[in-house]
């Protein structure tokens, strides 16, 4: 009997093991890692394959002065139809591209997240809708302590 239960939990084991194999496959097959690791905001958007049009029907939500840039709240909306991608960039980082979220189909494209930003600069929200890119962006001051602009 204790033979059989250790060759089931083995079994069991080895299952959940080969469950995982094909989300690390998919979540690799997803991710852009060429767009998280360039260098500049040019680099970024070639990663991604086109420039982004500027879009009225994009709202950026920051602050306008963020005290501790290691944590600056950060929402994204739009109602662009057929809004599949949100992406969240930070001009001024050493790697623009913070956050990108997909939407599911009927879901209200928005999301909502912190983001590091590194210093005063304009922080970018990218929607893919339809193939096209679509962006609009906002200006946030990152002080030192709350002192300076």
């Amino acid at each position: 009997m204790f033979q059989s239960r250790r060759s089931i939990l083995k079994m069991g084991g080895a299952l959940i093991a080969l469950a995982a194999l094909p989300m690390r496959a998919l979540a690799n097959l997803v991710r852009n890692d060429a767009a998280f690791t360039a260098t500049g905001m040019d680099s970024t958007f070639a990663a991604l394959g086109a420039e982004p049009v500027d879009s009225a029907d994009i709202v950026v939500g920051s602050p306008d002065i963020a005290e501790n840039g290691s944590v600056v709240p950060v929402e994204i909306s739009t109602t662009i139809p057929g809004a599949t991608r949100i992406m969240i960039m930070v001009e001024k980082n050493p790697n623009p591209l913070s956050a990108e979220f997909y939407i599911p189909e009927g879901t209200v494209a928005a999301v909502s997240t912190r983001v590091k930003v590194s210093q005063t600069c304009q922080v970018y929200g990218v929607v893919e809708a339809n193939g096209k890119f679509y962006k609009a962006s906002k200006e946030t001051k990152v002080t030192l302590g709350g002192c300076g602009g």
